[in-house]
């Protein structure tokens, strides 16, 4: 039978990027999520089951969760971005949201969405992944509960993640102890009384049964193919272990649980996978005359395409630059780095920017989420469909984002900027990802602070301080100017900047000086600009430029 063993592990995306880095509203502890889970079967036909329309989630998250309407909102177009959209439907959404000239043709848009209602019932469960304390947890753990670490050390050389939606062997536990309640949620009422008084005799029906694929997938063959859940527990050799009866179309609840946490591993396609076995990279060159090295870590060259990871840590007043075959679709993570600038150039699944100093990046456009945590003076540049916020201190996000950005609790002095740069790629790119101009919500950010500490954290960017960016690469390519335009306070500051440039230019050209006075000039120019240079620590940016040879090369392999 050992050819035959199935090998279970949690799904990444469920955790890293549904998985809100904020503790979940109090209303989705198992005992509200199990009476919704009897509400919406009772009214099948009302636009419950087994498709959640938004406005009975809005009806059941305001009248009976108690939660406000823009965060019922949040966690439904999170689900439905997650599960629901590929890239084509992702820009069809787009367009018509854009295409709404009223909030009534915005409410009947978004009347017209839904979701798998018992996929749903796990995406908000699994919430609980980053509750704060377990002494008030109705779910069953013991408090206080034991800590096990990692079982890989970070790419720093950590022994442990702070992160645990990154953390696999997070996710791994949490499905090990929660599998019994998430299994709970998938039941029907009659069954649900019978698991009440006896496990033994609750049967999982198989459509039901299917929702567990959101969470969990394997493989039979030592993950040289992943298959989804289902088709592993109802395959022939699984049927006793699994519980399943072909004839029923039943799975037995007990048998079921039990087979899942006997298959249940740590993801081989995980972050622990790709620091242990991944292949390491040098993609930045070093400057300055640091001794400290970049750490790069990739899985790409030997997972499939839709496991990508590429981790990137300690990078210590260097440049990087990629844009590659290797980045496209992967989620990457970006940690501890320090006074540098860092252009990843191609389209990306997910984007984490964790502990990070006194730098700059410039990110391609990030089909999911760019969660930004323990940040310090870092610019970012993004295209994003979501962007969050946690325990940051004077940061700019130049973005362009059709959902409004996410302020968690301790932030401070955070900058908000429209999208103010491009590459030739970029437009393409943002297709590929189903990012499109509109809409825009950049200058809208909603705060989630449990202490509403974060209501006056943060500012839009005066037009008077804007300034474009120019990515200082040759690539091919078609984009040759931002995507979507300025706003237009922030293209009318541009364009007389730009005609104070030229009227400098004008004045030095009719300044009628000679051949010496216009070397003193020129001197005098360099010199100043060379002391700007150095003050604003622009100097080391245009140091690590200089290198093209190596540069180009690293952009464009």
């Amino acid at each position: 039978m050992e050819r035959f063993r199935v090998h279970l592990w949690a799904k990444t995306d469920p955790f890293l990027v549904g998985a809100l880095q904020h503790p979940p509203p109090a209303k989705f502890s198992m005992h509200y999520l199990r009476k919704m889970a009897t509400y919406v079967r009772t009214r099948s036909g009302e636009g419950c089951y087994p498709r959640l329309c938004w406005s009975m989630w809005r009806h059941i998250a305001c009248g009976k969760l108690q939660l406000v309407e823009d965060t019922a909102w949040l966690y439904f177009e999170g689900f439905h971005s997650l599960s629901e959209r590929s890239a084509p439907r992702s820009l069809e959404w787009a367009e018509v949201v854009s295409s709404c000239s009223s909030v009534e043709e915005y409410e009947r848009a978004r009347s017209k969405l839904s979701v798998d209602t018992m996929q749903f019932l796990l995406f908000l469960y699994i919430q609980q992944i980053n509750k704060v304390s377990l002494r008030t947890s109705l779910i069953g753990d013991e408090w206080p509960s034991p800590r096990p670490k990692s079982p890989a050390p970070d790419i720093a050389g950590q022994s442990s993640f702070h992160n645990k939606n990154w953390d696999d062997y997070s996710h791994y536990t949490f499905m090990q102890n929660h599998i019994p309640y998430l299994l709970e949620l998938l039941l029907e009422p009659d069954q649900l009384t019978k698991s009440a008084q006896s496990s033994h005799s609750s049967l999982l029906s198989l459509e039901d049964a299917k929702a567990i694929g959101f969470l969990l997938e394997g493989s039979v063959d030592k993950y040289r193919t992943v298959h989804p859940f289902l088709d592993m527990a109802v395959w022939q050799p699984m049927h006793h272990a699994s519980g399943y009866s072909k004839t029923s179309n039943t799975f037995s609840l007990q048998k079921l649980q039990a087979w899942i946490k006997d298959c249940l591993l740590v993801n081989p396609f995980g972050m622990s996978a790709c620091i242990k076995s991944g292949r390491k990279l040098a993609w930045a060159h070093q400057v300055d005359g640091s001794n400290k090295r970049a750490k790069v870590a990739c899985n790409t060259y030997k997972v499939p395409r839709s496991y990508r990871m590429v981790v990137m840590s300690q990078i210590y007043k260097q440049t990087l630059a990629k844009s590659s075959e290797t980045l496209v679709d992967s989620r990457v993570k970006i940690h501890r780095c320090n006074e540098s600038y860092i252009y990843l150039l191609s389209p990306l699944r997910s984007v984490t920017v964790e502990k990070c100093h006194n730098s700059t990046i410039i990110l391609g456009p990030v089909q999911s989420s760019l969660h930004v945590q323990m940040c310090d003076n870092v610019k970012i540049i993004n295209v994003c469909q979501r962007l969050s916020l946690l325990s940051t201190t004077n940061c700019t996000f130049h973005v362009l984002t059709p959902t409004r950005p996410l302020l968690f609790s301790g932030n401070q002095g955070v900058v908000f900027a429209p999208y103010h740069t491009y590459y030739p790629m970029l437009e393409d790119h943002m297709g590929q990802t189903g990012l499109a101009t509109l809409p825009n919500y950049w200058d809208r950010p909603l705060s989630l602070a449990v202490d509403n500490s974060d209501q006056k954290v943060w500012k839009l960017i005066s037009p008077r301080e804007f300034t474009t960016f120019v990515v200082p690469f040759e690539m091919e390519g078609d984009t040759t100017e931002i995507p979507g335009g300025l706003p237009p306070a922030f293209l009318k500051s541009t364009v007389q900047r730009e005609q104070k440039v030229q009227m400098w230019q004008k004045t030095v050209k009719e300044a009628g000086l000679t051949k010496e006075q216009r070397k003193q000039f020129q001197a005098l120019v360099e010199l100043k600009f060379n002391e700007w240079l150095k003050s604003t620590g622009n100097r080391h940016q245009l140091d690590s430029l200089v290198q093209p040879s190596d540069v180009s090369k690293q952009v464009a392999g």
